[in-house]
């Protein structure tokens, strides 16, 4: 099964994460583009991240942006 443009969208906001620290978390403003903000919502319900508008990963949350971020790190162009 491809990706489907929401989980694009979420993997696109999980990689934003810093993931050398857990103390930084990111905020999406009401400013971003409805597909942002709906795909920080569907992370959160996921369980994701901590609030509805970013905030810190959760345990499956660091989890899932590792994999993603290293998912990226192996497809980007040399």
């Amino acid at each position: 099964m491809p990706y489907t443009q929401d989980i694009v969208e979420e993997l696109n906001v999980l990689v934003r994460y810093n993931l050398s620290t857990t103390q930084e978390g990111i905020k999406v403003h009401k400013t971003a583009t409805p597909e942002i903000c709906a795909a920080t919502h569907r992370l959160f319900e996921k369980g994701l991240v901590s609030q509805e508008d970013g905030g810190y990963l959760t345990n499956l949350g660091l989890e899932t942006a590792a994999q993603a971020q290293a998912v990226l790190d192996i497809l980007r162009p040399l």
